[in-house]
């Protein structure tokens, strides 16, 4: 889906009820925090970039997510940058997924997380 173009329709799991829904929330919460999200200011808070994750993290993903345009994105995730963040990352691909793959594909995210989860009880 383009985002800069208002005429390309929107996505056959994506109905105009489920984007009144979104807008109205946004309108009583305003859009300031999504905007201001810990990834999108990345280099103002440089004392947190040697931060690592202690715990296993599964990130699943759509081929066709649109944050793969961010300059740096694909190849960070794609070539293993993000490791040095994450040393027990797995990232999962869904070639036809978009950056709304939960919502597209939930049946295999879901069969997805709770494979993860199997394979990652948690310790007493």
């Amino acid at each position: 889906m383009d985002l800069a173009d208002l005429s390309t329709p929107l996505p056959e799991w994506f109905t105009e009820e489920d984007l009144d829904a979104y807008a109205k929330l946004y309108e009583k919460s305003g859009f300031r925090y999504p905007l201001q999200m810990p990834y999108r200011a990345i280099r103002k808070i440089r004392n947190q970039l040697d931060a690592k994750f202690q715990v296993p993290v599964f990130v699943v993903m759509g081929e066709k997510d649109y944050g793969f345009k961010f300059p740096g994105s694909e190849t960070a995730l794609r070539a293993g940058v993000m490791d040095n963040f994450m040393p027990d990352l797995k990232v999962t691909y869904i070639p036809e997924g978009s950056h709304f793959v939960q919502e597209q594909f939930p049946e295999q995210v879901n069969e997805l997380l709770l494979r993860f989860l199997k394979d990652h009880p948690v310790a007493a």
